[in-house]
């Protein structure tokens, strides 16, 4: 009996993942293991399979959760949950639903007019910094473009292919069913539905009809972008598959590139607000004042209230992050107060503490919050601003 994978490790990703992220996770690994990058490998197709399958299930809100809950014994209380019958068809449309028709072959898909080429993902990881004053960036990244030595033929120099003898050019075969009463349809073993075979391979691509090559370009990441966010850089992607357009002439695919913001060791980032803790001496925090601030592009000057309490939260306005959409817009700089006890003190800070005790009624405080509370409270504050 065959072993049930778990789709999340076919996919690579974690049981908490978003739909989002599901479907990134998914377009890497059907790029991976697509039969036109792997030919001839049973591997790479009995791979390509399984993706599908997985991102079938983890991609349907309804089937997700009862495989979350009951696993593969819970999707096979449904219909339609025997894959072991998905068409080769069935499996280039969902890869073609997620690379907006790209690259599953003419005679798989039935589709009219151009076909379009590969979307294409890769990361880029900035510094908070670069969210405030953007940045262009070099992003280098390879891609499977026209093998110039056969034009994309995949044939030798020289010689062409030849329609396929099996399907006589069709790209599809058809099987007899019980008694003769029915046929069934299904790709072309030999030419794998590509109506032609080549007898004679080309030695740079050895048939493939695409080769790797590496491709260097400057992507200028705007201000206020977020964590995740794509920049979807139009036409920079792959060529159409052989099968479709040897030539590689239809339109190309796009290149998104996916934005990882840094975590900064002094600023927590809330939305276009940024947020950080500042501790003042409790003198300062009684008697109120002002005092110097860090913020990310330099000091500012913040102003401590008399009577400013630990954990109250000050804000710094227009000393946050540009707003993507506009980012003449600056969000603020919300700062948590930590009051510093000394941990020694001279003589005559202890008689001066002394006399000060002497005079207080030392009523029951409600507790005030700390650490990851503080960070809480800042949020609570800017949701309800």
């Amino acid at each position: 009996m065959a072993v049930e994978r778990d789709y999340y490790e076919i996919l690579s990703v974690e049981r908490t993942a978003s739909g989002e992220e599901i479907k990134r996770a998914y377009r890497r690994m059907a790029m991976k293991w697509h039969p036109d990058r792997n030919p001839g490998d049973a591997k790479a197709e009995t791979e390509f399979k399984v993706c599908a399958e997985a991102y079938e299930v983890l991609s349907d809100t309804e089937r997700k959760a009862l495989y979350d809950q009951y696993g593969h014994a819970g999707l096979r209380q449904t219909p339609g949950h025997d894959f072991t019958r998905m068409r080769p068809d069935d499996i280039f449309s969902i890869f073609n639903d997620i690379f907006g028709g790209g690259g599953g072959g003419g005679a798989r898909g039935g589709r009219r007019g151009p076909v379009r080429g590969y979307d294409l993902e890769t990361t880029v990881e900035i510094d908070l910094i670069d969210v405030l004053k953007g940045k262009d960036v070099d992003v280098a990244f390879s891609r499977r473009d026209v093998c110039s030595s056969c034009e994309g033929s995949g044939a030798k120099a020289g010689t062409k292919p030849i329609k396929c003898p099996t399907c006589a050019g069709t790209g599809q075969v058809a099987q007899a069913g019980l008694g003769g009463m029915f046929r069934m349809v299904t790709t072309c073993p030999n030419c794998r539905g590509r109506c032609q075979v080549i007898t004679e391979f080309c030695q740079e691509c050895r048939g493939a009809a695409r080769v790797p090559k590496r491709r260097n370009l400057v992507v200028k990441i705007p201000v206020g972008i977020e964590h995740g966010q794509v920049i979807r850089v139009s036409g920079e992607g792959e060529p159409p598959p052989p099968d479709a357009d040897a030539a590689g002439k239809g339109p190309r695919g796009d290149l998104h590139v996916v934005i990882v913001v840094h975590e900064h060791e002094t600023f927590e980032r809330i939305e276009d607000d940024l947020a950080r803790t500042r501790e003042i001496s409790f003198s300062l925090a009684a008697l109120g004042g002002m005092t110097a601030v860090e913020t990310l592009e330099g000091t500012r000057t913040l102003d401590i209230p008399r009577g400013t309490h630990h954990g109250e939260i000050l804000t710094i306005e227009g000393a946050g992050l540009p707003t993507l959409r506009s980012p003449t817009t600056r969000g603020d700089l919300r700062v948590a107060v930590v009051i510093r006890v000394p941990n020694k003190l001279t003589g005559a800070q202890r008689e001066l503490l002394e006399q000060f005790a002497k005079t207080e009624n030392n009523p029951d405080e409600e507790l005030r919050p700390a650490g990851k509370g503080v960070w809480k409270k800042i949020k609570d504050t800017i949701s309800g601003s």
